[in-house]
């Protein structure tokens, strides 16, 4: 391994190949090699002091006891990242690339393992956990390959003896903290991104869902990617906290990207803004999804199936608000209504024909509960489910209401469960008012025929993200993230690597300069050794670079 691999007083490990292990039976027939229970720091496994338990939210078995890191933990993992980012940061982007290649090529490998921990630990169903672990190995290929492209750029100044270089360069230690509904990609989203940069991270998972970050950070040592680069502190909800105000606060820390609620969103900012640190935050959402009566009603109800119910409506793009126009409302109440009845199933994640697993805990089916109740309570009418479904305490029935209001909590607060309110509106100045009421904005939807009306609406919406006659509008390729209370920046596609970038101006002189060159300047110019330029000769090397 090259000499950057290493870390200071650490002697360079042996690299194992990239190739599954094979897999005994751990806890619910999960791959016990990829189970693990300790912290990831340093690229070594380390135990806590203490330890939490993590439970199937479908059944509520225990599927074992993880790591309970404290401060202490996570100020060991910003130290190690900070002493790695030194190596890493100093990688060919051709390095970085093939490493984060390898790990993709693990993943791949392993997707049904890694489907089945999601499963096991979110209640997510095994078909759309492998659906997610096939977009979340996606992001480290695409970021694998954006690596290779960080660009600068050489400016001609005004003054003809001056010339301007602008270098992209990584922040430094990232710290991420990612929620439960997605434990795989929210995390290779961001890594992906920060180690194609030339960033390390710490990673700090959601407490229902610790294994699928342990998981990744197995597969990643197997990759090769170096000590240090990737770590994991897994923590229980009782030092949550105190753990992510030790990120914020921490001066090694660089970098914070977050997903999860906008109200923690704020507290995190909040400590970041004592050091002035580079924030992503992809927070709440409350997706209108609005139909017109010149759409395709079938193509509507097919779209907020899509939209609503994905891993039983716990997704922060899910459709939170349908907004149907008087002339087509009756209707597609209707075949909404049966489409739910006919091909919605809730089930054990674990089994083939579920489409509907648990909602994450108790606490949040108690949510949609107070949601249905405040909404009949104010004249709303269930047409379908509406109540605790009898196979547990965190199983609740897909329901529709009709008759919605402006006033209730479902029509201003995100739901984060399988609950369709429709709204029944006139005009489409109305449809555009009620869905950019509110605070946040991070996907709309809307159905509709007319192309003048396509463009309007699309261009009114105050959200990140539009869906026009599509209810499924993630990918990797394109740029993720909402205005508003929904967040700042943007990730995947190409622009998710600047998130992890910053700028650097470097103005040449005239006369004979002397330039006492780091890394980074030296392969831009293709350069091997520190030069005594005089002005011309480095306009000549400029010059030969970009033509190059």
């Amino acid at each position: 391994m090259a000499t950057w691999l290493r870390l200071p007083g650490r002697a360079p490990r042996p690299r194992r190949p990239a190739q599954p292990r094979r897999c005994a039976g751990g806890p619910a027939g999960l791959c016990a090699a990829l189970l693990r229970t300790d912290g990831f720091v340093g690229g070594r496994w380390l135990p806590a002091a203490a330890a939490f338990p993590v439970h199937d939210p479908a059944s509520g078995a225990e599927l074992g006891l993880v790591a309970d890191c404290g401060v202490r933990e996570a100020r060991a993992a910003v130290r190690a990242a900070h002493e790695a980012f030194r190596g890493w940061r100093g990688a060919s982007a051709k390095e970085r690339s093939s490493l984060l290649r390898k790990w993709y090529d693990l993943m791949m490998q392993n997707k049904d393992d890694l489907a089945k921990i999601i499963t096991a630990e979110s209640g997510k169903p095994l078909k759309e956990a492998q659906g997610e672990i096939v977009y979340s190995a996606l992001f480290l290929e695409w970021f694998s390959e954006e690596a290779r492209r960080i660009y600068g750029d050489v400016i001609y100044t005004p003054a003809k003896e001056k010339r301007a270089l602008v270098l992209k360069q990584p922040l430094g230690v990232a710290a991420v903290i990612t929620p439960w509904n997605f434990p795989s990609a929210m995390i290779t989203r961001k890594v992906g991104a920060a180690l194609a940069a030339g960033c390390t991270v710490v990673v700090k998972p959601a407490e229902h869902t610790p294994f699928s970050a342990l998981a990744l950070a197995e597969l990643a040592n197997q990759a090769g990617i170096p000590p240090g680069v990737y770590n994991v502190i897994p923590c229980s909800r009782k030092k949550a906290k105190e753990v992510g105000e030790a990120l914020c606060t921490d001066p090694l820390v660089s970098k914070i990207s977050f997903t999860g609620s906008t109200a923690t969103g704020k507290v995190l900012l909040h400590h970041a803004a004592g050091s002035v640190k580079r924030v992503s935050m992809e927070l709440g959402g409350h997706a209108p999804f609005i139909v017109f009566d010149s759409a395709n009603v079938d193509q509507a109800v097919a779209g907020a199936m899509a939209s609503k119910f994905r891993n039983s409506g716990q997704t922060c793009v899910c459709s939170n608000r349908f907004l149907v126009q008087r002339g087509i409302h009756d209707s597609f109440v209707k075949k909404f209504a049966e489409a739910m009845k006919t091909n919605l199933r809730v089930g054990n994640g674990f089994e083939e024909r579920t489409t509907q697993g648990p909602l994450i805990d108790e606490k949040a089916v108690e949510k949609v509960e107070k949601h249905v109740s405040d909404a009949v309570s104010k004249g709303a009418t269930i047409v379908t489910g509406g109540k605790r479904h009898q196979l547990g305490k965190n199983f609740f029935e897909p329901t529709l209401l009709s008759n919605v209001t402006r006033d209730m909590l479902c029509s201003h607060e995100e739901t984060f469960g399988p609950l369709a309110p429709v709204i029944k509106f006139d005009t489409e100045e109305e449809a555009v008012a009620i869905a950019n009421a509110a605070d946040v904005g991070l996907a709309g939807y809307f159905y509709s025929q007319d192309p003048a009306q396509i463009w309007r609406v699309a261009e009114q919406l105050e959200v990140g993200m539009v869906g026009v006659n599509e209810g499924l509008i993630s990918s990797v390729e394109c740029p993720f993230g909402g205005v508003k209370q929904s967040g700042l920046g943007r990730e995947g596609s190409k622009y998710g690597i600047d998130e992890y970038l910053e700028l650097k101006y470097v103005c040449f002189g005239g006369g004979t300069i002397y330039l006492p060159l780091d890394l980074e300047v030296l392969s831009m110019l293709g350069l091997g050794l520190c030069l005594k330029l005089h002005r011309n000769l480095c306009t000549r090397i400029l010059f030969r670079y970009v033509h190059a």
